[in-house]
């Protein structure tokens, strides 16, 4: 999808069209979740800080996002991708790759097949998307970057040397900005460059695995498979703070509303979980990562508990505040496949008969219908007329 989150954005409110728009927290520890191509013009881009996009483009409109909306996109495009093949495999919550061996006969009924899907993305929710049709999952991605936005480039093996070896180095999978540098020590600045690169120099340079690997996507040859969606691996939910948490009560707030933002999309999604993660970082960027197994973390008050001790036991602030918090939960289990309980314990159904008609309530009237008082209760409430700390940032970047 093409700049998914402020395409979403213009769609629901038709009077930023045109306009710059970022979506992003403005404060100063703000990130670039996305933006508009108008804002593009201006250097802005996604994963910038946004102190630096407002200094390259002052006049830009901002929104802080709105994840489940873009879920609800999300979902509904995933359904439109499912129609046109069985075999999808999603990246992210606007990416995804379409297997369609045996739907198109060649590749000019498959570029025919994705000029349809792109015309059926339009119709229905009044954005656009980027697609590369080729042979392989690296060729595919690789041409759906090269016509944005509302691109449609087919790469097929025979336009390699035409399409694919002009472009830069970092263009090829497991190229970052250090094995950028180290292959520009040889003088491979392309794709192309690389492609005619002595194989066996390469291996002793780089390894022989980093080597072979980067050799192959340089002629354009990746062997994996599209794979289908399969069963999530683990549920997370984190925030970045605008000012760094220092008050333990503060801190013990935000500890719950995540748990219980994890625990409720474990309800919905009908998942159990054995393994609670907390991650903690601090203003001079120090990060934890713990974890613990329970038996049965999915309740809010499990999560919790759990959360708490780690943060209690093995986190060791020293007097720093805290920029990050994030709860996860992992080692899921479908709800129902496990054994019942021979005698459960009455709390627990209760618990759980609460948490069921707190969700209902807020499915039908909204997050904010149900507050946990403890939640609620803020000594401090943001500018932004919510409560809790405020948040810097809560989006993964799109392109």
């Amino acid at each position: 999808m093409d700049a998914f989150y402020a395409a979403v954005e213009v769609r629901d409110d038709p009077r930023l069209k045109g306009r710059p728009l970022i979506i992003g927290h403005k404060g100063p520890r703000g990130v670039v979740s996305t933006c508009s191509y108008e804002a593009r013009r201006f250097g802005v881009h996604s994963a910038m800080p946004s102190v630096t996009a407002a200094r390259l483009c002052p006049g830009a409109i901002w929104r802080p996002g709105r994840m489940r909306r873009y879920q609800e996109i999300s979902r509904a495009l995933r359904d439109l991708f499912q129609a046109a093949t069985p075999v999808v495999e999603p990246v992210s919550i606007d990416e995804a790759f379409l297997d369609m061996t045996g739907i198109a006969l060649d590749f000019a009924q498959g570029q025919r097949l994705a000029a349809d899907l792109k015309a059926a993305i339009r119709a229905r929710h009044q954005i656009t998307a980027s697609v590369g049709v080729a042979p392989n999952k690296f060729l595919a991605k690789v041409a759906s970057d090269m016509e944005k936005p509302d691109g449609l480039v087919l790469l097929r093996h025979e336009d390699i040397p035409r399409l694919l070896w002009p472009l830069p180095i970092r263009r090829l999978w497991g190229v970052g900005p250090r094995m950028e540098a180290r292959l520009q020590a040889l003088s491979l600045r392309t794709v192309g460059d690389l492609a005619a690169y002595p194989a066996a120099k390469l291996e002793e340079y780089l390894g022989a695995d980093s080597a072979r690997h980067l050799h192959r996507l340089a002629h354009g040859d990746d062997q994996r498979a599209v794979e289908s969606a399969g069963e999530p691996r683990s549920i997370s939910e984190e925030r970045t703070y605008e000012r760094d948490l220092h008050e333990p009560d503060q801190i013990d707030r935000a500890l719950l509303a995540r748990a219980e933002g994890v625990a409720r999309d474990l309800r919905r999604k009908g998942y159990l979980a054995r393994t609670v993660h907390l991650k903690v970082r601090t203003g001079d960027f120090t990060t934890w990562t713990r974890s613990f197994t329970l038996p049965e973390p999915n309740l809010t008050e499990t999560l919790v508990a759990a959360a708490r001790n780690l943060f209690r036991d093995r986190i060791r602030l020293a007097g720093r505040g805290v920029r990050l918090l994030g709860v996860g939960a992992s080692h899921l289990l479908k709800d129902g496949a496990r054994q019942a309980d021979l005698f459960p314990d009455p709390g627990t159904q209760q618990a759980r008969r609460l948490a069921r008609v707190t969700d209902q309530v807020r499915d039908r009237f909204g997050e904010s219908s149900v507050i946990r008082a403890r939640l609620a209760n803020q000594p401090s409430p943001r500018r932004d007329g919510n409560d809790g700390p405020e948040e810097a940032s809560s989006l993964p970047a799109v392109d």
